[in-house]
């Protein structure tokens, strides 16, 4: 599978040596990658809320941002 293009997504910014220049939710220092993971390990969205300082809108954003980019159609094939 291929990587998402993040910058794409209005709620998420990589800042050269800031996490390392991960994505992460603007004005945060919060990854994007802690919500695949944490939904994953069985949290819901409220405790991802309550464990990281991210909104809804946020979580939301980047859920929607993810599901759309899996139904783009993958280019070279």
């Amino acid at each position: 599978m291929a990587a998402l293009d993040w910058s794409q997504c209005a709620v998420v910014e990589s800042i050269p040596g800031k996490v390392s220049g991960a994505w992460v939710f603007k004005g945060t220092r919060t990854p994007v990658a802690v919500v695949f993971e944490n939904l994953e390990d069985g949290m819901t969205i409220d405790e991802v809320m309550a464990q990281f300082p991210v909104t809804r809108e946020q979580v939301k954003a980047v859920l929607e941002f993810a599901a759309r980019s899996l139904d783009a159609p993958v280019s070279g094939r």
